[in-house]
């Protein structure tokens, strides 16, 4: 399989790979390459993969999306590391991943108000209020 992890900015990984570990919301799976298309959204977590020459390589990535399509396999994340073991990479994860910033968390909180005030207000204007 051809392995491609996309970021915002670049290409942070293409290559072969004989099977890929991911996490989804509903726990860990295994692509090889025989495996059906599939598409699953990815929690933050690890990404593993094992190069043809029996390697196990680790990333850290944040929430995205897995797309395999016949032998290429996509993976588009906001942020992603590529680290030298899997404590550095589950401290990355722990720290940054998972941790939504002060800003993130007061813009969902106002958006999520504005959408309820533009839903009632439209109820309103359809009852004729």
């Amino acid at each position: 399989m051809r392995l491609k992890l996309l970021l915002p900015e670049r290409i942070l990984l293409e290559q072969e790979v004989e099977k890929i570990t991911a996490e989804a919301q509903n726990g860990s799976f295994t692509l090889l390459p025989r495996h059906v298309d599939f598409v699953a959204a990815l929690v933050p977590g690890l990404l593993s993969f094992l190069t043809p020459d029996g390697e196990e390589e680790f990333l850290a990535i944040d929430e995205g999306i897995l797309i395999k399509c016949e032998q290429d396999v996509l993976v588009s994340t906001r942020r992603a590391v590529r680290g030298p073991g899997l404590g550095v990479l589950q401290k990355t994860i722990d720290e940054e991943f998972q941790v939504l910033d002060e800003r993130e968390r007061k813009t969902r909180t106002a958006l999520a108000q504005l959408e309820a005030d533009l839903a009632r207000r439209f109820y309103e204007w359809s009852q004729g209020t």
